[in-house]
């Protein structure tokens, strides 16, 4: 099969990448549409020293497993769990620390024609759910994975940094919360974007930088973190949606003295994802910018990569 394989220091296109295989615990899934992300971006910058393929957002149609799933359109979640451990006994199979994860650590991931999912990390596909729509699962689930974790009371001052996919989807989200949501953003054309939604938003250059009851960091930079703890009321939630290769330093002393929470956010639940996604409460379209095929894959990672590019997807 063809995949883009990462060796650590070059992305390539291999023409004949071993095919994987399904069996009674993992199906083989063929790939309609995979999304490049900010992670991935990190992975080809050294982030967790990943080789293999990556890519961890996709859709597609199970080709090989259960004659149940034969056929069906499917999405999946990215930790791969031993299911055996302490961690997985307490549900916490996204932390087990024999996981792998799918493009990210041990697992090849779907920038390929084809890719292995366990069974049980796999989602069907509601039918008046676009393959378009439908490879955003993934990073919905992140952004519904906030609500998971925090407390959201309608009427909050909710701050997202960050004007990129990740913190568009997390804005919609947290608006279903009813709370107040304004985005700061580099870019005017994406800001005018996400106003269209009805959501509050200022250009970081002419942000007045008050406090809120709750921020949340998608800004995929180092330089994020510091500017929302400033950002966070005393005693209020820092949400931290920020993965970066590079190393960075921070000052911690403002939240001990303001006694801010700071919570890490990753993956999340796609039950509300594909529901959201099927009832069109959250918007994916506008996000996407160009869908390449898998032979131009090393170009769209390069597209993907340029400052404010919109969502890159592949169509093997």
């Amino acid at each position: 099969m063809r995949a883009l394989y990462w060796d650590g220091a070059v992305l390539r296109l291999d023409s004949a990448y071993p095919s994987p295989r399904g069996d009674d615990r993992t199906a083989l899934v063929k790939v309609h549409l995979a999304g490049i992300c900010s992670t991935d971006l990190q992975i080809f910058r050294g982030y967790m020293g990943f080789k293999g393929v990556p890519g961890h957002e996709f859709v597609g149609k199970v080709s090989d497993g259960p004659r149940e799933l034969l056929g069906r359109r499917v999405v999946g979640e990215i930790n791969f769990a031993c299911g055996q451990c302490d961690y997985c006994a307490r549900g916490l199979g996204r932390h087990c620390p024999q996981r792998k994860v799918m493009g990210i650590l041990g697992a090849d991931g779907a920038f390929a024609d084809c890719v292995a999912v366990p069974i049980a990390n796999l989602h069907l596909v509601p039918d008046r759910v676009s393959d378009e729509a439908a490879v955003f699962a993934e990073p919905l689930a992140a952004a519904f994975e906030i609500l998971e974790q925090v407390e959201i009371n309608p009427g909050d001052q909710v701050l997202i940094l960050g004007d990129g996919k990740l913190a568009s989807l997390c804005a919609q989200v947290l608006r279903l919360a009813s709370a107040h949501i304004t985005l700061v953003g580099k870019h005017p054309e994406k800001l005018q974007r996400i106003r269209q939604w009805g959501i509050r938003t200022a250009l970081l250059s002419d942000w007045d930088g008050k406090n809120f009851d709750l921020v949340v960091d998608a800004t995929g930079s180092a330089a994020g973190f510091a500017l929302a703890m400033k950002a966070t009321r005393p005693r209020g939630t820092l949400v931290l949606k920020t993965t970066i290769a590079a190393e960075h330093q921070a000052a911690l002393a403002p939240l001990v003295i303001n006694e801010i929470r700071v919570v890490g956010s990753r993956c999340g639940p796609f039950a509300p994802a594909l529901d959201a996604l099927k009832e069109q409460t959250v918007s994916v379209a506008p996000l996407v910018e160009q869908i390449y095929p898998l032979s131009q894959g090393i170009e769209a990672v390069d597209h993907a990569g340029k400052p404010g590019a919109g969502k890159i997807l592949l169509r093997p």
